[in-house]
């Protein structure tokens, strides 16, 4: 039985075809495991009375019986799948077990030649989503908590790759946690240093920028020192001063790195023997500071915004 990227029953290699309310019954079976009648009644049917939701299930129980039989282990008042079921959830819930335990059986199964286990684990936990397109309020909450352990998990077996030398597996590990969440600083942790350690600092770089841009626009904070430490050298000296007053006159802007760069004239401009090269950050337009006419009317883009500080380039 496939509960992920997709609802699919098959018996023999044939797939068997269940109306949605069967489907919905044989799917919380299959999550929650065998549960007493009242509960999947209630599961399955909150807003109706409880004589109503066991009807319900009655209902829905026989033609499951019917349509395919031995599917359900009926014991009295409890619901079960039958054992022999094989739910692909259950696999990947195991994975999720072994992962969270440190990929001890994996790296075991690398160390002995085969090298396969983690990228099993990495195919299997990548494209893991748990019946899309249902929305009741029990499916959603089974959809967070396994997207929440796959992110987990997924972290995991990157700095698991990393540790046994696996770089490159580490970055497509750490490259499917932030698919599920992009501002998971632990996963950007291990992709940077993913990156580097393959010699790709443009690559690290990349993936840094991607996230302190989305941090700042999202929750206006900015990335952490431990995540700052793994870049640092990467992009030169590049030490923001801020908070300064600058001259009125900026003759130009060009983009740079998480803004915009203002070449000042006079004492400061670049080849002035008697001062070092500086630049300038841009807000968005509308900002409210004394530098914002320093870029005058010449350019109707983004370097438009107020100048706030300066620093070395």
């Amino acid at each position: 039985m496939d509960l992920l990227r997709f609802w699919q029953l098959r018996r023999d290699g044939e797939i068997v075809h269940v109306a949605l309310r069967q489907q919905r019954l044989i799917a919380a079976l299959a999550i929650r495991g065998p549960r007493v009648r009242n509960y999947v009644a209630g599961l399955l049917w909150p807003e109706c009375p409880e004589p109503r939701a066991l009807e319900s299930l009655r209902v829905s129980v026989h033609l499951v019986s019917r349509q395919v039989p031995g599917l359900l282990a009926k014991d009295g008042s409890v619901l079960a799948l039958d054992p022999v079921v094989e739910v692909d959830l259950n696999r990947v819930r195991a994975l999720l077990q072994e992962t969270a335990g440190g990929m001890e059986t994996a790296s075991g199964r690398q160390e002995s030649g085969t090298g396969s286990a983690p990228k099993t684990a990495l195919l299997a936990l990548r494209d893991a989503d748990l019946l899309p397109g249902w929305y009741e309020d029990w499916v959603v909450f089974e959809q967070s908590r396994l997207h929440q352990d796959r992110l987990h998990a997924l972290t995991l077996l990157s700095r698991s790759l990393l540790a046994t030398g696996d770089c490159e597996c580490a970055v497509e590990a750490a490259t499917a946690a932030l698919e599920i969440e992009p501002l998971y600083e632990s996963a950007v942790r291990a992709l940077v240093t993913a990156e580097l350690a393959l010699g790709n600092p443009v690559s690290a770089l990349h993936a840094y920028e991607n996230y302190a841009t989305a941090l700042r626009r999202d929750t206006g904070v900015l990335p952490s020192e431990a995540l700052d430490n793994l870049i640092k050298g990467l992009a030169g000296p590049l030490s923001v001063l801020g908070g300064q007053p600058l001259p009125d006159r900026a003759e130009d802007f060009l983009p740079v790195r998480r803004g915009h760069a203002a070449v000042l004239p006079g004492a400061l401009a670049v080849g002035d023997a008697g001062a070092e090269p500086v630049f300038a950050v841009g807000l968005p337009p509308g900002a409210d500071h004394q530098g914002a006419a320093a870029a005058g009317d010449r350019d109707p883009g983004p370097a438009r915004g107020a100048v706030v500080g300066h620093g070395v380039l």
